[in-house]
């Protein structure tokens, strides 16, 4: 008789999928974690280019088209001062297979792996899929991730500590201080920082730094994507930057359940990454003026949050029921134990939507609180 995988047996349908389902067809949605801008016109017209040029019927080198991958080095010269080579670099079917390449390369049976709790679902789900074994550990007041409480939890069977900032779900972003932190642990301790940095762009206040620009050694992999800084969620396109050493590693997973990154999707990248930034900025505005609007609403509902520094989240404190209760006034947001168990008495809002959505959305919550909390 036939039966499942014990890895698959221990993973999760994601809580933030069960609210989707849930939801009415009218309900205003503060749970979708994706820009509502359109992909910038340049990064459209090129993959039409490169459609209508006839470069996207067959496979690309399995780490990316040389050209892609040349774009994505100079992206971290000019933005962050760090020199990659092209050879380093695996262009991947967004930051989700990039973090489980990652941790299927590095993470073995039973190799323990920290991460924030709460944080993105898929690394408590990613670590169990590869056999290791979980290991959340709680944030601060402000939720951010402290590198102490990281150091405190390494193990002889550590294998690997993810860090993730701008954060998912918490919009906590790390302090140079902390990254420098990060990277000594990494490079004392000998295990791997794997660090996620796909918002990378969004930040509001203070700056975004990598642990890869202070590591003495390679024990730094960095997961990035298109997908939040363009607005190109839809196009399924990141990549892994590491060693060489690891990126062969990282690659022979890549080869066997991907080949390659999906062509067009190669090209709009290319153009993303090189062509104009101004979009970038654009879509921040924005994110800006509308995290003000939700922090000053649930400020006045009596919700007490954490400021939100990127991303496009914020994390309230909120009674037991409420996310519930929302969602049965059609409004959805995701509860906080979707997240982690120290998520519990927190609610996840993306305020990736109008400013008039929101500010309906808002209404609602203050009068549903007020009745019923």
């Amino acid at each position: 008789m036939s039966k499942f995988a014990t890895r698959v047996e221990e993973m999760d349908i994601s809580g933030i999928r069960e609210v989707f389902e849930a939801a009415s067809e009218d309900a205003i949605n503060l749970g979708i974690g994706q820009p509502d801008f359109p992909t910038p016109e340049h990064v459209r017209e090129a993959a039409l280019s490169a459609i209508e040029d006839e470069l996207v019927d067959s496979y690309t080198s399995n780490k990316g088209t040389p050209e892609l991958r040349q774009a994505i080095s100079e992206k971290y010269e000019r933005d962050n001062d760090i020199a990659v080579d092209p050879d380093d670099i695996i262009a991947t079917a967004g930051a989700s297979e990039a973090l489980h390449i990652a941790i299927e390369a590095h993470v073995g049976q039973g190799d323990e792996v920290i991460y924030p709790d709460p944080g993105f679902v898929a690394y408590n789900q990613l670590i169990l899929l590869a056999g290791g074994t979980p290991e959340p550990v709680g944030l601060r007041d402000d939720l951010t991730l402290d590198p102490a409480t990281v150091e405190d939890a390494i193990t002889e069977d550590t294998a690997m500590f993810v860090v993730n900032s701008p954060a998912n779900p918490t919009g906590a972003v790390q302090s140079e201080a902390d990254m420098r932190e990060f990277a000594r642990i990494a490079d004392e301790y000998d295990v791997v920082c794997l660090t996620d940095e796909v918002y990378e762009h969004i930040v509001f206040e203070g700056e975004h730094r990598s642990p890869m620009e202070f590591a003495t050694t390679d024990n730094v992999v960095q997961v990035n994507a298109c997908s939040k800084s363009y607005s190109m969620t839809g196009w399924r396109l990141g990549w892994v930057v590491a060693s060489e050493e690891r990126i062969e590693r990282m690659l022979r997973v890549h080869q066997y359940i991907q080949a390659c990154a999906s062509a067009p999707s190669q090209y709009a990248a290319e153009a993303a990454l090189s062509g104009p930034q101004d979009p970038v900025g654009e879509m921040v505005a924005a994110f800006e003026k509308r995290r003000d609007v939700v922090l000053d609403g649930l400020n006045d509902i009596g919700l007490e949050t954490p400021e939100p520094k990127g991303a496009f989240y914020a994390m309230p404190k909120v009674p037991d029921g409420w996310a519930t209760e929302m969602l049965e006034n059609d409004v959805v947001v995701v509860p906080g134990d979707a997240f982690g168990e120290n998520g519990a008495g927190y609610a996840r809002l993306s305020y990736a939507t109008s400013i008039e959505e929101l500010k309906e959305a808002l209404e609602v919550m203050k009068s549903v609180t007020r009745t019923s909390f």
